[in-house]
């Protein structure tokens, strides 16, 4: 159990915020915690919508961008104390046929990422990885592995004021691009 101290009255950022993950973790901190807001950040205009009508509370933002933008990162986490970053490109066939944009998404989104919670003293970045990054046979899983290495590599050059975490996520029954179906 995380510590309530850590979440309630804090501004969360979650990237990818209106996939799978990003709503199911939305709803857990508004149920568990009293966090001082919650921001969607996506490019997802109509599940942005969708989410909107799903989490009608005072604390909820929603931000249309993609982790691709630099700037746009820089501006969604002024004043932000965590991010949670689950934006990617998780489609392994499409990941093969697009190489250089999931290269554009997965890593050099990680990428700016960390300049921008650099930048904006974010305390704590928690990003999502892929089982798929343990011995990689496919981009997908190869750029979530160099997304990682960026991440843990961040924490050499930050002086403890932002603390960068990787959490690798397996398939879930459910989600989308869950390869279960397959």
């Amino acid at each position: 159990m995380i510590n309530k101290n850590e979440i309630n009255k804090k501004s969360i950022l979650i990237t990818g915020g209106t996939g799978s993950f990003g709503n199911a973790m939305a709803e857990y901190l508004s149920k568990n915690y009293s966090p001082k807001k919650i921001i969607i950040f996506s490019r997802d205009e109509l599940k942005q919508s969708n989410m909107m009508q799903k989490f009608p509370q005072d604390n909820f933002r929603f931000f249309i961008g993609d982790v691709r933008s630099l700037d746009r990162l820089d501006m969604a986490m002024r004043n932000v104390d965590i991010v949670i970053h689950a934006a990617a490109m998780k489609q392994v066939e499409i990941s093969e046929y697009n190489p250089l944009e999931c290269i554009k998404t997965n890593i050099i989104g990680a990428e700016n990422i960390i300049n921008a919670a650099i930048k904006n003293n974010v305390k704590k970045v928690i990003a999502l990885s892929s089982d798929k990054a343990v011995s990689p046979l496919n981009l997908y899983g190869a750029s979530k592995l160099a997304s990682e290495k960026l991440f843990i590599a961040a924490n050499n050059i930050t002086g403890g004021k932002t603390t960068f975490s990787i959490v690798r996520y397996g398939n879930v029954s459910g989600s989308r691009g869950s390869v279960i179906p397959l």
